[in-house]
């Protein structure tokens, strides 16, 4: 169903497009002004950027005037410079977000406003940094879009873009010509691409893809499917190794279980080798027999099914020789050119800013040596100002890459690493304390295994959660044998994950303190 916008004598249709850098925004402005004007009509556009790419898109506000209206007038348009809340008539967004920062703005009425946004994320650097899972609700804003806008579309604009091997700005385009909501044909804005001279083919087939997707746009806006399956055991693999190992999960598990042992093998073995990932099953075996011993088949294995996912994100930890292996991965450097959109004969230079700490330095070292400079004062001082700054690197130069290759190829060695040994010790601690409170309280265990989320990433990020989990951990074994302990520590544990200073956590342990005084 389209909704073309109705034209009022003398006020201009007015337009407001939302989008980052590097989506095209202004080339979309640019076009709906070309199109308008070999059309015979007035048009402007302006723009008001963000503070930078991800923490504010760039408002692109377009006004289009038929030349009736202004012959009428008798005098030249004064056309508005920004769009004014509540006084908009079509709204696109290059971004599921932005589309929220929209309605936000009061940019988009009920009684008015033609409402097109792409369904597709790009997760702003606070989602992302998040101490637990920061990502925004996406359909909350398909919702709010139901209820703000006149005739709302939603869908996948960036995957019709990408399809076609040309970029959002075009299938947005399409997607305004296949509303309706202007009063131009579809060959206007054709040939409004073709005017432009660059990638025509490619636009045009991204135009056409948003032209038909909203051509056909459903009534209302369907919801996104927010599930994420998990994977299947795999019959076979190509090495016998793995093969065992895979039949193990299939024999020796409970099937409730046995997807996320696979992820959890996958991990694994791609952090170190084959033997890890043998050793990553021996610990979940040791579990699995403790789990029925205590009534695990009566809450669905709950306390297998957790420990599989987190055994193997404490065994497969962040450190510096992790960091080097991924930032050299061919798959990698393939998919920045894909997100990047190199052409056939371009060379793109990644720069990575690396700054590792004096710990983390002396954790890829043996143990002994690695114990004795952070113990020694008079090396500590020798070598800590070369920590102090950061650096940036060029992995697509021989010498930066070879630099992070060969630190990633440390790996072979990082079992004797003073990292590796603070993981094992602080993995055995945590496991203990489990194997302890299950007889005890079951549900208690199965919490103290979710707090392990806390603990990721490397650097300062490593820091600031371990710290808040150990916190969780000493809670946990003084709410051992009490009533609601295992809701407590979810309650201590949200909190923690809140905010990554851990204020709200150490607000809420103060408090129990001072209850139990």
């Amino acid at each position: 169903m389209s909704e073309r916008i109705q034209l009022l004598a003398g006020n201009p249709i007015k337009i407001a497009i939302l989008a980052m850098g590097g989506q095209g925004g202004g080339v979309l402005a640019d076009w709906l002004v070309d199109m308008a004007e070999h059309s015979g009509w007035w048009a402007q556009t302006t723009s008001v950027p963000g503070v930078a790419q991800r923490t504010g898109a760039t408002i692109y506000y377009v006004e289009l005037l038929p030349e009736a209206d202004v012959e009428a007038a008798g005098r030249q348009p004064a056309l508005a410079l920004m769009p004014t809340p509540g006084d908009v008539d079509l709204v696109v967004s290059a971004e599921l977000m932005e589309a929220g920062r929209a309605m936000q703005r009061q940019l988009v009425s009920p009684d008015r406003t033609v409402f097109i946004t792409s369904s597709h994320r790009s997760y702003a650097v606070g989602e992302k940094s998040a101490p637990g899972n920061g990502i925004s609700d996406p359909n909350k804003v398909i919702e709010a879009g139901r209820e703000c806008a006149k005739r709302f579309m939603c869908f996948d604009l960036q995957a019709l873009a990408d399809k076609a091997g040309s970029v959002i700005s075009a299938s947005l385009f399409g997607a305004i010509a296949g509303s309706g909501a202007l009063p131009f044909s579809r060959e206007d804005y054709e040939e409004t691409i073709r005017r432009g001279g660059l990638g025509v083919e490619n636009s045009l087939k991204a135009f056409a893809n948003g032209f038909e997707a909203a051509r056909n746009a459903p009534e209302q806006a369907a919801l996104l499917d927010l599930s994420r399956p998990m994977p299947e055991v795999p019959a076979s693999a190509s090495h016998a190794g793995i093969g065992k190992l895979l039949e193990s999960v299939r024999q020796d598990f409970p099937e409730a279980a046995q997807p996320m042992l696979v992820a959890g093998l996958r991990r694994t073995i791609d952090f170190q080798d084959i033997a890890y990932g043998r050793q990553y099953l021996k610990t979940l075996k040791e579990l699995n027999e403790l789990d029925a011993l205590h009534g695990g088949a009566a809450k669905q294995w709950a306390l297998t099914t957790s420990a599989a996912r987190y055994v193997a994100v404490a065994m497969a930890y962040d450190d510096v020789i992790r960091v080097a292996d991924l930032k050299t991965r061919g798959e990698r450097f393939a998919r920045v050119q894909k997100e990047i959109g190199v052409k056939e004969g371009q060379l793109l230079y990644t720069t990575e800013y690396m700054h590792p700490q004096l710990d983390e330095v002396c954790g890829t070292m043996p143990a002994p040596l690695g114990k004795w400079i952070l113990n020694s004062s008079g090396m500590r001082r020798l070598i800590e100002p070369f920590c102090r700054k950061g650096r940036f690197m060029k992995t697509g130069t021989l010498s930066g890459f070879l630099l992070l290759y060969s630190l990633s190829g440390m790996r072979r060695f990082r079992r004797s690493t003073l990292r590796h040994q603070v993981e094992r010790k602080s993995l055995e601690s945590w496991l203990d304390l489990i194997r302890q409170t299950v007889p005890v309280d079951y549900d208690l265990a199965v919490e103290i295994v979710e707090c392990r989320r806390l603990v990721k990433g490397y650097s300062d990020t490593h820091v600031r959660g371990s710290s808040k989990y150990l916190k969780l951990l000493d809670a946990a074994r003084q709410l051992s044998g009490k009533p609601d302990a295992a809701q407590k520590l979810k309650q201590l544990r949200d909190a923690a994950l809140a905010d990554a200073q851990g204020k709200q956590l150490d607000d809420m342990l103060r408090q129990d303190q001072l209850a139990a005084a």
